[in-house]
């Protein structure tokens, strides 16, 4: 028997790799039966997929050779040796044989540059190989074909969603098998379980009950939190205030199943993350890293922070399990998870994973229009594949539940909604623009927010407040702060900002807050930006405690800066807020909040509006596009914010040359370890912030080479750790936050 290599490094045959797929398979099936992919042809396509490797210039590549130009890719040639006769034979028809050749063939996206006949001849050149090969595993479904019928396979053909329900299921058949079988490769890889099981959640929430009841014998779950456990096995909306516990009840509604918790915002999702892993306070304590990931553009660095906390923590090893998503829990960001709705090639195991996965959406009102039309078509094809999801948010819009029955999605939306009768927030309308004079008149002993609609008005606002009272007292947050001050500022804010604080101070935010940070503060004074920002905004103020005093929540609304089309607000929203609000003067309750929500945001009220032409718009763009038409990268593109560029602020890096260079040199260095390099980038990452395009437009920058793929941007600008980042010509800073 030939000694045929599957990879080199380490060293591994094609029989040793095959038989960590089958260990892979085998886990994957015991911890979810009820997947509805073929599993004989997964089974199948896990033995047969690198079978194609035993073609000698891949043996003497993978070998220590060189690539040969004339080489085609194994997964083109694998497909010789599925077994279509025999599947013929067991009943199976052309269509789902097709599904398995094609699963095979594409388990790798590679383009196609070679022949037909060049891909013949390599086919039969692997005969003589063949006969060489023994693996006692395939047993009856051994079969070598140089040449099968074409209706079966053709090496340029794909499978398409198309137009019948009948070719929709082979697709999904496709995506299932595919999929999976890229999961279970990389898994193989890797050197992973392809998943880890849930076997925990549920009585890991019994015993937060436990100790609930040690304190309070009498503690029960709460209503919303009974609610959902009762409903595991729909698809549930359901709307709650601050306070009936979100987190456990959709914890609750996951049960013992593999699950995504879905954020918008990542401060917010650290803090979810922190949550469920405290050792002493949260959930899951035990086993962590195999059963809590967290997943989001800068995850590695948050696990070099929880490194320290986490007993036996192989940072390289949990940062592989949740990017495979192999962790039965994981807290993400929205593109993370939801960009296989492009269906760009290898979008598969994404979809093929949420099939048996459920999926948990927070705060859904604080998404964009293109990240809502996102939503909605993602949860179209999780529903058409067979996984389920749950929003639960504190204001839902109207157009969330309509947008979503028109793209065929069914849910249970909960008959009431879980409000209390608590009155938390007494409103005043001020007719007059946002104004520090106004403000400082109540600062004495109160602890104050102050949120504005955009970083310009902030930073006058901050100044003004900083003149007056000075800076010991006034703090500034918002998105044009470098990693490191602005993490600081979050730090203090949180501690301000607990209810048990008494320290006088004033907090000039931005929108960085809306849902991000758990704050308590006295006194909210704020612009109008919509109704929905708005009473996210009041959720900083008087959070969880009983309205005692005449005015807690002071709202500006003439002059307010950020609206279209210059801003970022909808100007008819605007309006439709502003007009709500003129009959509001003194305390309002939750129902009344929630029934402002659906006059302003009911798809009545929102139609011919630019926001809902924008939704509509963005729905019908991406099932515009076909089936593999985008590549991956094109994909990320679009979910990532490309009108702001990371930079270090030419103040910083003077102050921090040396460091910041010895980062970038550690970065460099060939043969260094992985975790070396990712700490080296996570420290470097602190002393950059995220540069508007606007701004950077407008400025000048230099740049230092990491590699022929990445550079250090350094943008000259003021910067200090006070107001942030000044653009050098301020005259010209835009209303933008």
């Amino acid at each position: 028997m030939n000694k045929y290599l599957a990879k080199s490094k380490p060293e591994e045959t094609i029989q040793e790799h095959t038989d960590n797929l089958l260990a892979n398979y085998e886990l994957l099936q015991k911890y979810y039966p009820e997947i509805r992919v073929n599993w004989h042809f997964l089974n199948l396509a896990c033995m047969i997929h690198d079978l194609g490797k035993m073609n000698l210039f891949f043996q003497e590549k993978v070998s220590g050779g060189r690539r040969n130009k004339k080489e085609i890719p194994h997964n083109y040639l694998s497909v010789a040796f599925v077994p279509y006769k025999k599947l013929k034979e067991e009943g199976y028809s052309k269509e789902e044989i097709q599904v398995l050749f094609q699963a095979i063939a594409r388990h790798h996206e590679r383009d196609i540059n070679f022949t037909e006949d060049e891909w013949t001849l390599e086919m039969k050149k692997l005969e003589q190989e063949w006969q060489g090969f023994t693996y006692d595993k395939l047993g009856e479904y051994r079969a070598y074909r140089s040449h099968f019928p074409a209706k079966y396979y053709q090496v340029t053909a794909h499978i398409f969603e198309g137009k019948t329900a009948e070719s929709f299921e082979s697709f999904i058949q496709y995506v299932l098998l595919k999929g999976l079988l890229n999961r279970i490769d990389f898994a193989a890889s890797a050197d992973i379980d392809v998943e880890k099981p849930n076997d925990f959640l549920e009585a890991a929430m019994t015993e937060q009950m436990n100790a609930f009841r040690k304190q309070n014998p009498d503690a029960d779950w709460k209503p919303l939190q009974k609610y959902m456990q009762a409903h595991q096995e729909e698809n549930v909306i359901v709307v709650a205030e601050t306070g009936m516990g979100k987190t456990e009840a959709g914890l609750l509604w996951l049960g013992n199943n593999k699950g995504f918790f879905t954020l918008p915002l990542r401060t917010a999702i650290n803090a979810i993350y922190s949550r469920l892993m405290d050792s002493e306070t949260g959930i899951v304590r035990e086993q962590q890293t195999d059963r809590v990931g967290l997943l989001h553009s800068e995850t590695y660095g948050q696990y070099l922070i929880h490194e320290p906390e986490i007993e036996a923590m192989d940072i390289e090893d949990y940062f592989t399990k949740t990017r495979q998503m192999s962790l039965p829990i994981t807290v993400c960001t929205l593109d993370q998870l939801f960009d296989f709705v492009f269906r760009y090639a290898g979008f598969e195991p994404k979809l093929a994973t949420l099939s048996y996965s459920k999926v948990i959406i927070d705060e859904v009102q604080m998404y964009s229009p293109d990240l809502l039309a996102y939503l909605i078509v993602g949860l179209s094809y999780i529903q058409k594949v067979g996984g389920k999801f749950t929003i639960l948010t504190a204001t839902l819009p109207g157009i969330i539940p309509d947008l979503l029955a028109e793209e065929g999605v069914t849910f249970t939306r909960a008959e009431e909604d879980f409000i209390s009768d608590r009155v938390r927030h007494s409103l005043k309308v001020i007719h007059e623009p946002i104004s520090s004079a106004f403000i400082s008149a109540f600062y004495e002993d109160n602890r104050i927010l102050v949120i504005c609609n955009t970083v310009r008005v902030a930073k006058a606002m901050y100044e003004e407040l900083v003149e007056a009272h000075g800076d010991a007292e006034v703090h500034l947050l918002h998105s044009q702060f470098i990693k490191r001050d602005r993490t600081a500022k979050e730090d203090a804010i949180l501690s301000d900002g607990q209810k048990g604080s008494s320290r006088p101070c004033i907090w000039v935010v931005t929108q960085v807050v809306e849902a991000s940070l758990d704050i308590d503060f006295d006194i909210l004074f704020t612009e109008l930006s919509d109704l929905n920002g708005l009473f996210q905004r009041m959720g900083r103020c008087y959070r969880n405690r009983e309205l005692d005093v005449a005015t807690n929540v002071y709202v500006f609304d003439v002059e307010c800066s950020g609206l279209r089309p210059r801003g970022f607000i909808d100007a008819q929203i605007h309006e439709n807020s502003r007009a709500l609000l003129q009959a509001v003067d003194g305390a309002v309750s939750e129902a009344q909040k929630l029934a402002m929500i659906d006059q302003v945001y009911s798809t009545e009220a929102l139609e011919g509006s630019e926001y809902y032409e924008k939704v509509k718009g963005d729905i019908d763009y991406v099932k515009s596009f076909g089936t593999y038409e985008l590549d991956k990268n094109e994909v990320k593109k679009r979910f990532r914010d490309i009108n702001s560029v990371a930079a270090i602020p030419k103040p910083i890096f003077a102050e921090n040359e040396a460091e910041i260079r010895g980062y970038i040199e550690t970065i460099k260095t060939k043969g260094l370890d992985r975790k070396t390099k990712m700490r080296a980038r996570t420290m470097l990452s602190a002393f950059m912030l995220d540069v508007p395009g606007y701004i950077f437009e407008k400025g000048n920058s230099d740049a230092i080479k990491i590699n022929d793929y990445e550079k250090v941007t350094i943008f000259d600008c003021d910067y200090d750790t006070g107001l942030g980042l000044t653009p050098k010509d301020r005259e010209k800073e835009s209303q933008f936050f």
